[in-house]
């Protein structure tokens, strides 16, 4: 397989490992709670200081997701969102987007769609790559050919359970950067970091040069911090999910923006 020209995901870690700073990842459901606030909310990450996005795909039968994401699943999914439609929106919300954004989705919706017709509807869009959270890296072959044909970078997980062999499996098949999750479980709002964290991103460092990034169960700017004296970038996804479910109806997508801004600049 050919490696991937130069990413936007590629570049922003550049320009932050550059200026000797960490970088925010901020994930939200598409479509939560309408395609049209979607648009208005990642404007408002955006200025809020998010370096990445993960734009997720709803999903009726969640694996991973605590009942959070599921719940804005569950609205996203009664407001008709598909892959298929949030694809289509994405040319439009990136006239004013700029960081990157990576398509956060289970693979029976990516499936669906076909992975050829997935790859190149999503490349012209704007995407900048996909995760595909319960595609195991032994079936990844097919997905992660056609993706490196179109320039989108493949993000794989790996948890404190993966065993070396396994962890340099996963990282071998990432691009962008390597999503490795905090705990096991499901993801959801955390009082204290796991105590893990610090032993997989040395396991990790040993096996990749790629940038990591920690989540599942980031809550605050003080968990924020913690990962990031730890690896190259936190995310927070529950959060800022639990944050829309609560404030954007009565403060819109300014509300979201002060929240990321909140994460952001607590971390300094």
């Amino acid at each position: 397989m050919t490696a991937v020209a130069t990413s936007r995901i590629e570049a922003r870690f550049r320009e932050l490992r550059e200026r000797r700073a960490k970088g925010l990842v901020v994930y939200l459901t598409a479509g939560d709670p309408s395609l049209e606030d979607t648009g208005r909310i990642l404007e408002g990450i955006e200025r809020g200081g998010a370096d990445v996005i993960e734009l997720g795909v709803p999903f009726s039968d969640p694996l991973a997701d605590g009942p959070v994401i599921q719940r804005a699943s569950e609205r996203a999914l009664r407001a008709g969102t598909t892959l298929r439609k949030i694809i289509e929106r994405l040319p439009a919300w990136r006239e004013s987007v700029r960081v990157p954004i990576i398509l956060f989705s289970y693979f029976n919706p990516i499936l669906r769609y076909g992975l050829q017709s997935f790859a190149e509807d999503a490349s012209r869009a704007g995407a900048d790559g996909a995760l595909a959270v319960d595609l195991t890296p032994e079936e990844a072959e097919a997905y992660v050919a056609v993706m490196r044909a179109h320039n989108l970078d493949t993000i794989f997980l790996a948890s404190p359970t993966s065993p070396d062999g396994r962890l340099k499996l996963v990282a071998g098949l990432s691009t962008g950067f390597l999503y490795l999750i905090s705990r096991t479980g499901t993801t959801g709002e955390r009082a204290e970091l796991s105590a893990s964290v610090g032993a997989l991103v040395e396991r990790a460092r040993r096996v990749t040069p790629l940038p990591l990034a920690v989540g599942f169960g980031i809550s605050q700017p003080a968990q924020v911090r913690q990962v990031q004296e730890l690896a190259d970038a936190a995310v927070v996804g529950s959060a800022v999910v639990h944050a829309i479910e609560e404030r954007y109806h009565s403060g819109g997508a300014a509300a979201i923006e002060q929240f990321v801004r909140w994460l952001k600049e607590g971390s300094k």
